[in-house]
């Protein structure tokens, strides 16, 4: 055969075929010769070559029309060749063959509504109709009583259909990117036989890369679809009312025909289905975990007068990794009181079978918080659950106390603000009186090299970017406000001087919360020396005989000293843990904060250091008792015996021994470095001191900031946006804790490929 078919890309047209053959009678000659011996096995063989053609969505075609394709095939008997041309029509061609007898009539497909013969040809055969598979050419009953059912339940297990689906589409994918193909030429051999394959057939197509295409992909599996949709919904915050848009279900019904759409309750169903595995998974992690568990506190405002109060739980996992988990998602009714909500966090607590883990707890400066902290503080001691006396239990987030103090400055500065903010707005208003600005600029020579910056309210570390910048244009601001008359917001000297003041505060703020937000690691010890230079530049303020100074530095002070009263233990216990530091730095800094009393506050830190090891060491020894001796004591025998371990442990205190404690404090300091990693230097000394480590591992769990690292900056509250504000309670909670879950299972992966990362948040089991 000798011819050259022209492929393209283009739309999709519904066509007819006619083959129009010059057939010979049996054992008759004609005008060309002899009728060839091979007749039925040259057209077969250019059936196959159709055959190997591309399979969907491939077209021949140089017209739009569509009327019936005439397929000629001229034979010359005198050349062992076949002829063929196409007619000026379009054609789809699809990968099924069949051989051409007098029983086998192609029946019109087009009538049939059911989608399902999109994938089955109709074949009748005397009296009987019969549906062949196209793509595993089973044949199947087609006739009109028989129904549909069969043939959708074929192609569910049709396991040829199923493994080529993603190669189809990337072949048809690929296809649309390259525009057009190459041609195809097909050479057919005399000399050839039945099974032999064509010479050649050549198709420019860049393959498949590895990995692409699953070649054992198992059947469809609906029950997977579901989940999967649902994860995606839970993972990307998707609203659930996606599944009712009518975009998203024709995307669906044309993606995957076989794919029943979901309702709305059904999708909810879905997502609280996984939240209630993947919380047994968090349940087992919590259960695991080999030391305690911090928790945070935090409180989001809905649409409306809702709120919702956020349990995080924190700690260092086996690997001396940071991890955290939301654990509850809280509706608190307006009309609650505040220990009926306390008595709900606390059910909630127990709930996840982590009250006798709790080591510490992160919250703000409120009623609310302070009535929770109180009712757990309660139950722990009730229970010894406590250490050390409950000294570093409550922990108030140090962000939260800079925001509270950020507040306090912008605020003594509104209205010159306010004026900056517009003068810039003004200046940016036109080209001409950006370009007068400038002039001014050479005019009063400024040197800056800086552009005017306009803030974003929602991020105070902007405002300060604002007016840094600003004020390096303060005298061009004036000189513009003189050649201008249409400028009337300019500041005054003594606003600009009350701005540069304050800027000063701001400027410490945003290098410190510069460092939080910054940090790879956020562990308790990197909180302690920039709290100290917080500390110490309040009491220098307090003492300027500036009043604007002065005034708002004490203001500022008596909020950061209840701060500072909560937490200045845990600052510096946390620090002493740090090998590069251990006591010298609460050395270095009580000194100045304190003045003469600074030896009674650093025996205060070393006593507190002391009793903190002294239980961890007790609860060691309690831990390595109950491994062995295993639990016939008993809850009532087993705090019986704590007092005699404390009791134990306190009396060998004379023995020529030393602890973990005094070995660590002894030895040199470990050199400061920029890639130091606390965690991985604990992990690996862990073997030289095994109780204090396990304190560190505590310790430096310790969320010290509840505000995640991209809110560090954000002057208002955690809000929901209108969606989440519209949803249950339950369904929330679970939408937002699974999420949480999942996000941190991508994270946990990243350092695996993108597959194994989908596999972890997609996993349906």
């Amino acid at each position: 055969m000798d011819g050259l078919i022209n492929i393209y890309q283009n739309e999709e047209v519904i066509i007819h075929i006619k083959l129009l053959l010059y057939s010979y009678p049996q054992n008759t000659s004609n005008a060309f010769g002899p009728r060839p011996k091979c007749f039925n096995h040259r057209v077969g063989a250019f059936l196959r070559l159709l055959q190997l053609l591309p399979n969907n969505n491939t077209h021949i075609f140089s017209s739009r029309k569509h009327p019936l394709l005439t397929l000629s095939i001229h034979i010359n008997p005198n050349f062992n060749r076949f002829n063929f041309s196409l007619c000026n029509h379009s054609l789809s061609l699809n990968s099924y063959s069949m051989e051409l007898s007098e029983e086998t009539v192609l029946v019109d497909c087009s009538r049939l509504k059911s989608a399902v013969w999109k994938d089955f040809d109709r074949v009748k055969r005397g009296d009987t109709c019969v549906a062949v598979c196209k793509h595993c050419k089973k044949k199947l009953s087609g006739s009109s009583t028989s129904g549909t059912s069969h043939l959708r339940n074929h192609l569910i297990r049709c396991r040829r259909r199923n493994n080529h689906d993603v190669s189809q589409l990337l072949t048809s994918k690929r296809k649309k990117k390259e525009g057009s193909l190459t041609p195809v030429n097909y050479t057919y051999s005399h000399d050839h036989t039945k099974t032999d394959t064509p010479n050649l057939i050549r198709y420019e197509q860049a393959p498949l890369k590895d990995g692409l295409v699953n070649g054992t992909a198992g059947n469809f599996e609906y029950k997977r679809s579901r989940f999967d949709l649902a994860r995606m919904i839970i993972l990307h915050g998707y609203p659930l009312a996606m599944v009712e848009h009518i975009g998203f279900k024709v995307f669906v019904r044309k993606l995957q025909p076989l794919f029943e759409l979901v309702t709305l309750d059904g999708v909810v169903a879905d997502c609280k289905e996984i939240y209630v595995k993947e919380k047994q998974k968090v349940c087992e992690m919590l259960d695991e975990l080999p030391g305690k568990i911090s928790l945070s506190v935090d409180t989001w405002t809905a649409k409306g007068d809702g709120k919702y109060l956020c349990l995080t739980a924190h700690s260092v996992d086996d690997s001396w990794a940071l991890r955290k988990k939301i654990l509850s998602f809280i509706y608190v009714d307006p009309v609650q009181t505040e220990d009926v909500v306390s008595e709900i966090v606390m059910a909630r607590l127990m709930e996840w079978d982590i009250d006798r883990k709790l080591f510490s707890m992160t919250c703000d400066s409120c009623s609310i918080h302070d009535s929770i902290v109180c009712k757990v503080r309660e139950h722990l001691s009730q229970n010894r659950f406590l250490l050390c006396n409950g000294q570093i239990f409550e922990v108030r987030c140090a962000v939260n106390i800079i925001k509270i103090m950020v507040e306090d400055c912008l605020e003594a500065l509104d209205s010159t603000i306010c004026k900056i903010r517009e003068s810039i707005r003004y200046i940016k208003s036109s080209q001409s009186i950006h370009e007068k600005f400038n002039e001014m600029v050479q005019e009063v020579g400024a040197d800056s090299q800086k552009s005017l910056y306009l803030d974003n309210p929602a991020n105070w570390n902007s405002t300060y970017t604002m007016l840094d910048v600003a004020l390096e244009y303060r005298e061009a601001f004036s000189r513009l406000q003189e050649h201008d008359f249409a400028y009337t917001m300019c500041p005054s000297d003594d606003e600009w001087s009350q701005a540069s003041t304050i800027t000063s505060f701001l400027k410490l703020f945003v290098e410190v919360a510069t460092v939080f937000a910054g940090s790879k690691i956020p562990t308790a010890n990197i909180y302690f020396p920039e709290v100290c230079d917080i500390h110490l530049q309040l009491i220098d303020w307090c003492q300027s005989r500036d009043e604007l100074i002065s005034s708002l530095s004490l203001k500022m002070k008596s909020k950061f000293d209840d701060y500072w009263k909560k937490c200045s233990l845990v600052l510096a216990v946390a620090a002493i843990l740090d090998p590069r530091f251990k006591m010298k730095l609460v050395e270095y800094y009580y000194p100045q904060i304190y003045g003469g009393d600074a030896p009674d506050c650093v025996d205060i830190v070393s006593n507190c250091m002391r009793a903190l090891y002294n239980g961890h060491d007790v609860y060691s020894t309690l831990a390595s008792n109950s491994q062995v001796g295993g639990s016939d004591g008993g809850n009532d025998t087993r705090d019986r015996l704590t007092g005699f371990d404390r009791f134990l442990h306190e009396t060998s205190q004379n023995q020529n021994v030393k602890s973990d404690l005094d070995k660590y404090l002894e030895e040199p300091l470990f050199p400061r470095n920029v890639d130091f990693n606390i965690l991985n230097w604990w992990r690996v000394h862990t073997p030289r001191y095994p109780v204090l480590s396990m304190m560190a591992r505590n310790i430096l769990g310790i969320p010290m900031s509840k505000v995640s690292l991209d809110s560090v900056f954000d002057t208002g509250d955690r809000v929901l946006d209108q969606y989440r504000s519209s949803l249950s309670a339950d369904t929330l909670q679970a939408l937002i804790c699974t999420q949480d879950w999942m996000r941190n299972g991508l994270e946990d992966s990243k350092s695996s490929s993108s597959s194994s990362a989908l596999a972890i948040c997609y996993d349906a089991n």
